[in-house]
């Protein structure tokens, strides 16, 4: 029986004005032997003929640069085709920005006294199609911009998990709380590939590009509780 060919490496493009956080996020992810950084940007401008040119699977985006910020980055990025997954690195637990990044189809987000291990690992998740989606961040997120158009964003969200079925909208609310599939289907007593089949058909029905997309939707929805 012929082994399965090595899987080709993580390819990460790195962009953030500070030359220290680039070289040690460089370092960190370098030498995990699965990972190869294909270049770095100290600005959003920078990133479009990066991207074009290294291909990479993931971007980790800072979101405060002088001239094109992370969020608009992230914005045009994902409106490419194809696009790069984009992870947001953020200094602060609770920054309203990152919210913007996550609508506009951003694969999550990582601080940046994120443990190198836990770093590695958030990487090697997203170029794997799995999104970041840490519970008590995300509900802090959602806590600090409750404010803005909750209503209108409620009565919205609502009506989006309408049309799904019962089956599916636990499986939205389980994607909310942050449960991997594997987590999910222990908990809802199915498959990992029933999960996955679930989830491919919430994205479809809601129009939505990622896991991070469904949780937002839930959380406007006011469906986390516990």
């Amino acid at each position: 029986m012929s082994s399965p060919p090595p899987r080709e490496p993580i390819r990460v493009l790195i962009v953030d004005d500070d030359a220290l956080v680039r070289a040690g996020l460089s370092m960190i992810l370098g030498g995990s032997g699965d990972i190869v950084v294909v270049g770095e940007a100290a600005d959003g401008d920078e990133v479009p003929p990066l991207v074009a040119g290294q291909r990479p699977d993931v971007v980790l985006m800072d979101i405060r640069m002088p001239r094109v910020d992370g969020l608009t980055a992230t914005e045009r990025l994902r409106a490419a085709v194809p696009a790069p997954e984009v992870v947001i690195l953020t200094t602060f637990h609770a920054d309203a920005q990152v919210l913007r990044a996550l609508r506009a189809g951003a694969a999550g987000f990582l601080l940046k006294d994120t443990p190198p291990g836990e770093l590695v690992s958030a990487i090697r998740r997203v170029g794997a199609g799995e999104p970041i989606l840490s519970p008590a961040v995300t509900r802090q997120l959602i806590a600090h911009v409750a404010d803005g158009g909750a209503g209108s964003r409620r009565e919205r969200a609502l009506e989006l998990l309408a049309g799904l079925s019962e089956r599916e909208r636990e499986v939205a609310v389980a994607v909310g709380r942050g449960r991997s599939n594997a987590e999910i289907a222990a908990g809802l007593y199915m498959s990992v590939a029933t999960v996955k089949a679930h989830v491919s058909r919430i994205l479809t029905k809601l129009g939505l590009n990622n896991r991070v997309q469904i949780a937002l939707v839930v959380h406007d929805a006011g469906g986390l509780g516990g």
